[in-house]
């Protein structure tokens, strides 16, 4: 009976700890996602000339071993060169993602890390003239 009466002393111990660190790490995570929601708030929103100088993607797999179901999320990053040289990256649709090509010009609205848009040149504007 002494083992039981030792575990239950363990658990009685640990289990409030492990609630601490559950609830501190979630604290923690929705006190950054606040800050950055404010910090963007307080930037002007910027609409600057850029061009896209690379593409990424970034794939995480999932299997759930009750379903047997495999699941894929993919994230879809563009990185943008302004005027200044400073790159920035953003986090774009897929399909907004299939759109962009390296080399694109143009003019790319954002506020602080909050992507809103770009806007291409026109091929002609840019003197390529294709058809």
């Amino acid at each position: 009976m002494e083992s039981w009466a030792e575990m239950l002393g363990v658990m009685n111990t640990a289990f409030p700890i492990f609630l601490v660190v559950i609830f501190g790490v979630i604290l923690l995570t929705s006190a950054s996602g606040i800050r950055r929601y404010f910090a963007n708030n307080r930037q002007p929103v910027l609409c600057v000339t850029s061009v896209i100088v690379g593409k990424r993607t970034e794939v995480s797999h999932r299997h759930d071993t009750e379903t047997s179901v495999n699941r894929s999320d993919t994230k879809y990053f563009v990185t943008f060169e302004v005027e200044s040289g400073d790159r920035l990256e953003f986090v774009v649709s897929g399909q907004e993602y299939g759109q962009c090509s390296d080399g694109d010009e143009g003019k790319l609205t954002f506020q602080g890390s909050r992507y809103y848009g770009f806007e291409r040149l026109s091929r002609t504007y840019r003197g390529l003239h294709e058809y």
